[in-house]
């Protein structure tokens, strides 16, 4: 007998996702091809360089990294060495309006209990809860459940994964946080409503009201021991070339500069990809008897021809998805003196003023942590906004916008890090349109599909999509969200795949 060919699969997008499905795929054993229209890979989690500083683009920490976490099982089957990093001890440090003293979000599940018992008295009840639900949903998660279900092999899956303890979650199924206060009869705290809410947003899109419950109690509980939130040493960018390293190590290819402008497909399924080469326009197409898109489920349903049959009733379901949100970024490079002492690398700030700008998420660099020169560091600061404003009006009224974005941001800034001509040395900002450019993200949204009721686990988009051997990752499917999400995502649809 001769040699049985190579399934050959192509990835859309060297994002963390597409890069984890593109290595592990070709570790066992298929001809890989990973593309991408940037010049970097990483996607949202990559980095630039300006004056001598490394800014992370827009992901600044990483879940996982811990012995049995997914970056962990990952690295090891690629037998590639995990990137170094220092656990974000407290994972934040929270500021409410008009208060100076933070609420720290500890590692340290002690620390933490007794910290938000002085925060928050009365809410302790809340918080078991929080943390029986995130205890039976993680060791649900790491049995590699199917979620949402497709066919009849991602039930099997499912149903492999399920024991009594996740039973215990099903009444909770239809919850959000906020019904979860009023259970307790503290949805009126005002401070803990604000607290929560802000660190909801970063991880669900979406505040306690219409967080789904069993997601938001694993938002609220992974950066507690033994899982937590880790700084990576180096910059982000180095959880992408590690992935890459693997990826290169097993016999795949990646290309950068390469963009898919379309997925072929014919009644049987996927045939290939049609894509330019950015540098010099030229279109060629690519076999493939997979295809694994690592895109949001808004870009997946524009590559694909209109009037696919299959796909109707998806694309009407991406069609009524709430609008994404967007991102407002300012990066910082900065004399060490506009940092105060004891600043923790993450923090977070509500302001009661009206302004454009409500809150802001800050990650700050860390002494020799490879982010800035000696006696310098990074600060970045990022706000969400809607993205449809950035895209109206002319070029002046864009730059316009960005101004007063910009100039607020510094304001707010200014409260609590030394900021003046002296200390600043490099400042930039990023909007939706600078997103859209550098990622081709629709409309440049971040942090994928909001985790609703409607929309999260069970209820989400699967990896699986109506054309055959047509695979979605990324934040647009389940568990979505962060680099740890992003990369089951892949692990799922890797396990598909070759169960196929």
């Amino acid at each position: 007998m001769g040699n049985k060919r190579r399934k050959r699969i192509v990835v859309i997008g060297a994002g963390i996702g597409g890069l984890t499905a593109g290595a592990l795929l070709a570790h066992r054993g298929y001809d890989l091809l990973v593309l991408d229209q940037a010049i970097v890979p990483g996607g949202c989690a990559s980095t630039f360089k300006r004056r001598g500083f490394t800014f992370d683009v827009g992901a600044t920490q990483v879940a996982g990294l811990e012995p049995g976490g997914i970056h962990h099982r990952i690295f090891g089957e690629l037998e590639v060495e995990i990137p170094s990093a220092t656990p974000c001890d407290p994972a934040c440090a929270v500021f409410l309006p008009r208060e100076s003293v933070p609420i720290n979000v500890w590692r340290d599940p002690v620390k933490w209990k007794v910290e938000r018992e002085r925060q928050f008295p009365g809410s302790e009840g809340f918080w078991q809860l929080m943390a029986h639900l995130f205890r039976a949903s993680w060791q649900f998660q790491a049995r590699d459940p199917v979620l949402p279900p497709r066919n009849l092999w991602d039930l099997w899956q499912l149903g492999g994964a399920v024991r009594w303890d996740t039973l215990i979650t099903l009444p909770f199924t239809f919850m959000t946080v906020g019904d979860a206060l009023r259970l307790y009869g503290i949805y009126l705290d005002k401070r803990l409503k604000q607290f929560l809410d802000l660190q909801l947003k970063l991880y669900s899109q979406v505040n306690a009201d219409e967080t789904a419950l069993l997601y938001g109690a694993t938002a609220l509980a992974v950066s507690q021991e033994p899982q937590g939130l880790f700084h990576l040493n180096g910059s982000m960018q180095v959880l992408s070339e590690r992935l890459v390293e693997g990826l290169e190590k097993h016999g795949g290819k990646l290309l950068m500069g390469y963009r898919v402008v379309a997925i072929e497909t014919s009644s049987g399924g996927v045939t290939g990809v049609r894509v330019r080469e950015e540098k010099t326009g030229k279109v060629f197409r690519e076999e493939a008897d997979e295809v694994v898109a690592n895109v949001t489920v808004q870009n997946l349903v524009q590559l694909l021809e209109p009037g696919i049959l299959s796909m109707a009733s998806y694309s009407r379901r991406v069609k009524q998805l709430p609008q994404a949100s967007g991102a407002f970024v300012v990066y910082l490079g900065v004399d060490k003196s506009a940092i105060p002492a004891g600043c923790p690398p993450h923090l977070q700030f509500l302001y009661d003023e009206d302004g454009l700008i409500e809150s802001l998420f800050v990650s700050v660099s860390k002494p020799g942590d490879g982010r800035a020169p000696s006696g310098k560091g990074t600060i970045i600061a990022s706000c969400f906004t809607e993205t449809g404003m950035w895209w109206t009006g002319g070029e002046g009224e864009y730059e316009g916008l960005k101004e007063k974005y910009t100039k607020e941001a510094m304001a707010r800034l200014g409260q609590y890090f030394h900021l003046n001509e002296e200390t600043i040395i490099h400042l930039e900002a990023a909007t939706p349109r600078t997103f859209a450019r550098f990622t081709a993200r629709e409309r440049g949204m971040v942090g994928g599909i909001a985790q609703r009721v409607g929309t999260f686990g069970p209820f989400g988009f699967a990896t699986r999509t109506p054309i055959p051997n047509l695979w979605l990752v990324g934040d647009s499917t389940h568990p979505g969200e962060g680099t740890a999400g992003v990369s089951y995502s892949a692990l799922t649809a890797v396990r598909q795949i070759e169960a196929s």
